[in-house]
């Protein structure tokens, strides 16, 4: 693609999109213009179709991949290119509203307690503690603690916006006893090889994986567990959802709300209508 992929590139910076929207995007359509060997002002509706199809048919990627590759694509044309019409009668997948694998109290612990690393298991103690996404944990920076008002600012979260979350007594704990043995020189508290810049959150993701594997358990734990377990949690504790809502930095409710469907705990205190009922006088047997 040569100088339309640069353009493309300058075409994301200049709307301000994430570090990760900046990578996958340009590689995605590069894929688009390889899959057909022509030059992207010679592709039309019909090849945006055909590709989708073979995502979804040999290729048997997730519809959130899906969605990815035809954005990337609809950005593409529509800003870069300049031809809005080769990409406005093509669908976004509908996404699946799957629930997720909740990790309990119990398990949480259990599987903390399997993190031999310390610096990997303050990461998703971090994680769990406060609800951070893994990158948020692993960004995270001295100056981002406030330990007189025992808040975090999580700075520059998904969608580029700041909030606070609450810095708790056994995290805030766990932080100083992580910078005691290991002494990291900062800026950022948890640092990959190079001390100027944050771990990679592959690393930890790898590090969780590999132990999960080794002690055997079944249920899927992925990185972003530790941050589902914080919110359920916090529900099934009475917690208002409006307040879990900022916590987590969702824009829309409705992402919260999903929280309350996983939460067993949270169902089963919901009272029956029969049971709000009168007990039914007894009919006299005939």
């Amino acid at each position: 693609m040569g100088k339309l992929y640069e353009r493309m590139c300058d075409d994301l910076k200049l709307r301000n999109y994430s570090g990760c929207t900046l990578l996958a995007y340009p590689n995605d359509v590069k894929r688009f213009v390889a899959y057909f060997m022509k030059p992207p002002e010679d592709l039309y509706e019909e090849h945006v179709r055909e590709f989708m199809l073979y995502l979804m048919g040999e290729r048997k990627v997730s519809p959130a991949t899906q969605h990815r590759y035809l954005a990337a694509i609809k950005f593409f044309y529509r800003v870069t290119l300049g031809r809005p019409g080769v990409v406005e009668g093509i669908p976004f997948p509908k996404l699946p509203k799957t629930l997720h694998d909740t990790l309990s109290r119990q398990e949480v612990k259990h599987i903390l307690g399997l993190i031999r690393p310390i610096k990997h298991r303050t990461i998703f103690m971090t994680s769990y503690g406060a609800g951070l996404r893994i990158s948020e944990a692993c960004t995270l920076q001295f100056g981002d603690i406030d330990r007189q008002q025992r808040l975090i600012h999580v700075r520059k979260g998904k969608g580029k916006k700041d909030r606070y979350v609450m810095l708790g007594e056994r995290l805030l704990h766990s932080l100083v006893e992580y910078y005691k043995r290991l002494r990291p020189p900062g800026p950022y508290f948890f640092p990959g090889r190079r001390p100027d810049r944050p771990i990679s959150s592959k690393t930890p993701s790898t590090v969780l994986r590999t132990t999960c594997d080794e002690a055997g358990i079944v249920k899927r734990v992925t990185t972003h567990s530790f941050r589902h377990a914080f919110a359920t949690h916090l529900i099934e504790a009475g917690t208002d959802i409006r307040v879990v809502q900022l916590l987590l930095g969702h824009s829309s409710i409705q992402t919260t709300a999903l929280y309350t469907r996983v939460s067993a705990k949270h169902i089963a205190r919901i009272k029956s209508p029969l049971d709000m009922q009168e007990e039914p006088t007894t009919p006299t047997p005939r």
